[in-house]
């Protein structure tokens, strides 16, 4: 069959996901008035497709079902067909992912969704077939039964469309629940994890395993406040299990999406900036908490991967790199025990494949993905070398392995550059960054932070979603508000430059007057002027991605410390409040907001730090602060003699002309220090 060359309204998109389906013979519309008249005018159901580019089975349908002659022909002729990638409008994924799970009790992408012409969906799932299979009935099949539904029976199909808008616009209403919080709902937040822990493997669960740092950072900050070693044990078993795993990139750093097995070996090999963002902060908290040399090389190698591979020349981040290469999904992530012993020659390949568990059999489809399966001391007896020794080689190995691999066919980047993403970036290069005297990290986040103020703004200071090929495009959401500004008040802690913590004031006053529901509390996901969707949602429960409240909560809490706004605190307990029945049930749906939540139960410190910049002793007492996990304590700091803006600083000097650093709990002060030892006592 000759190839099509048809293109459809895609072709004028940014996205790369929309792009790779400009040339189906599907007459695909992007989400917008042009499609929603269409279907209106000529009565026709919608059928919505909604997916990202990193997705595999993504890829599959659209090359069995988007990509047959056939069923475009039968698409085309029965539904307005749109196509929306979700990493571009999570509002449309987020209301229609809703109505999946409530239809079908799960979901996923692709996401396969029917609408009405107004929008209201009223059947769903997420991959179909070509043919009839896995008791799946097949994408025509499904296709004809609907079109026919809506021809035949137009009244049921409205009738269901209207009772599942309704039952959507229920759950976005949650309101505040006003009781106490206590310390009383972590405890029971630890007692569920703990129950669904696996204390073999780590992680929460059976198969498969995320990675899930927001309830590893929950963890790690519970046992900072009560020393429990339960719950030290169960982020120090998964921070261990992934870093050995094949679900972390032995050779190249940073973290895949996740483990389809319960050992974390074989990954699903797309990488996502936004576990990667996240993860770098949870292993930065484990190795200030515990000094392990493992969590500070996963911190350093994962810093090296995103500067090397996810940063764009101009600032900003990448989004994705996908799993699959050569149209094999790992491909570039694999090898056979020859190549190796090519490579290494036959004593320093064998050294690495006992480290690294190679065989000629393999492990994934008969070849290795590489994960640590016995420790150094092991491997130093087997050869009858020195610990070092076998370190030395098995460093020298990965840098000849990593040499090769870069020549391979690398998998594609999707180079959209988020807000949201680049913000939880942000946050966390610039908390390494300080915490790790990594000027390169530091540099990079500053460099984003300058990109979105410069090229993803609004000519009225509102932010736009996303970039790529030179456009800025889509109102942002509440979660690239809040992660945002987040990532600029963990900018100012790092540098100390002002006009940072004047950016992220400026956004969240920006939340409040786009998002915040004045009745209910908490905010929704669009903003006041964004376009009118069937619902307007608010977003407590995290994904992969912390939820936008959560991020607004803890947001406000760090504001709220360092500008000394009790408003923003008691908005950000508020939000707490609303779910927090839920957050002591389902913790791992919750682990920013358990975050939030700590910070509003705990005792919280503010360091404020006075010393000429250049001072060796003004150095030496910020470093005894950064070196610290101290997920409740903000830290800032001025030059002797400066005014300032925040009250935090406000009347402290040098000590006996010694830079000094000044400790407040809930602004009740210690006495001034002028030691690192002295500091490193207040601190606890």
């Amino acid at each position: 069959m000759a190839e099509h060359t048809h293109t459809n309204r895609l072709i004028n998109e940014t996205s790369p996901y929309l792009l790779q389906h400009a040339h189906n013979p599907v007459d695909w519309f992007p989400w917008g008035a042009e499609a929603l008249d269409k279907a209106r005018t000529e009565e026709k159901p919608i059928f919505l497709s909604i997916g990202y580019s990193a997705c595999h089975w993504c890829h599959v349908m659209e090359h069995e079902s988007f990509e047959d002659e056939a069923t475009a022909a039968l698409m085309n002729e029965r539904f307005v067909n749109i196509k929306v990638d979700r990493e571009e409008r999570p509002d449309l994924d987020a209301i229609y992912m809703d109505a999946v799970v409530s239809m079908t009790g799960q979901g996923g992408w692709p996401m396969s969704v029917f609408l009405t012409p107004d929008g209201q969906p009223f059947y769903g799932g997420t991959y179909y077939p070509p043919e009839p299979r896995y008791g799946m009935p097949s994408f025509q099949q499904l296709l004809q039964s609907v079109a026919d539904a809506y021809a035949k029976r137009r009244d049921q199909v409205l009738g269901q469309a209207q009772r599942l808008t309704n039952a959507l616009q229920r759950s976005a209403q949650i309101g505040s629940q006003g009781a106490e919080l206590s310390p009383a709902l972590l405890q029971e937040a630890t007692a569920t994890l703990l129950q669904h822990f696996d204390d073999e493997e780590g992680g929460f669960g059976s198969q498969p395993k995320f990675p899930q740092p927001m309830t590893l950072d929950f963890c790690l900050a519970e046992y900072r406040r009560t020393g429990d070693l339960d719950v030290l044990f169960m982020a120090e078993l998964t921070l261990e299990k992934m870093a050995h795993g094949g679900i972390y990139d032995q050779l190249g750093g940073g973290f895949h999406r996740y483990s389809v097995d319960a050992v974390w070996l074989v990954p699903h090999f797309e990488k996502m900036l936004y576990d990667n963002a996240q993860l770098l902060r949870t292993y930065l908290h484990a190795w200030q908490l515990t000094g392990r040399p493992l969590y500070r090389r996963v911190v350093d190698e994962t810093i090296d991967y995103v500067l090397r591979e996810m940063t764009a020349p101009a600032g900003g981040f990448y989004s994705t790199q996908d799993a699959d290469s050569e149209g094999h999904e790992g491909k570039f992530f694999v090898w056979e025990m020859r190549e190796i012993e090519e490579i290494l020659g036959p004593h320093a390949a064998g050294v690495f494949a006992s480290y690294y568990g190679v065989s000629d059999r393999g492990n994934f489809e008969g070849k290795n993905i590489l994960s640590v399966v016995r420790d150094l001391e092991n491997v130093a007896q087997r050869f009858r070398i020195s610990e070092a020794e076998v370190e030395r080689s098995l460093a020298e190995s990965r840098a000849k392995l990593f040499a090769v691999r870069e020549e391979r066919i690398k998998p594609a980047r999707d180079e959209k550059v988020l807000t949201e993403w680049n913000g939880l970036m942000i946050h966390a290069l610039a908390e390494c960054g300080a915490a790790l005297g990594r000027a390169d990290a530091l540099a990079a986040a500053v460099a984003a932070a300058d990109f979105i103020l410069a090229q993803m703004s609004q000519p009225d200071g509102k932010l736009y979603r996303s970039y790529k090929d030179q456009q800025a495009r889509f109102n942002a959401y509440l979660e690239d508000y809040a992660a945002f500004a987040r990532g600029l008040v963990a900018l100012y802690e790092a540098t100390f430059d002002l006009r940072w913590l004047g950016e992220a004031t400026r956004l969240a006053r920006l939340m409040f007057d786009q998002f915040a529901d004045q009745a209910g509390g908490g905010f929704y996901q669009i903003g006041a002027d964004h376009e009118q969707l069937v619902v307007r949602r608010k977003d407590y429960i995290d994904n992969a991605i912390p939820s936008g409240n959560a991020m607004a909560a803890e947001t406000l809490l760090r504001l709220a410390a360092l500008l000394g706004e009790p408003r923003y605190r008691a908005d950000a307990a508020h939000i707490c409040a609303a779910v927090k029945d839920a957050m002591a049930r389902q913790p791992t749906g919750f682990g920013r907001l358990l975050g939030a939540l700590h910070t509003l139960v705990s005792p919280s410190q503010e360091i404020a730090i006075v010393g000429p910049a250049d001072d060796p002793a003004t150095q030496a007492l910020l470093d005894e602060a950064r070196k610290r996990y101290l997920p409740n304590t903000v830290l800032a700091f001025k030059q002797p003699g400066e005014a300032s803006i925040l009250p935090v600083l406000e009347d402290r000097e040098l000590v006996d002309g010694k830079p000094a650093a000044y400790v407040c709990e809930h602004y009740a002060c210690q006495l001034p220090v002028t030691t690192p030892d002295a500091l490193a006592r207040l601190l606890g």
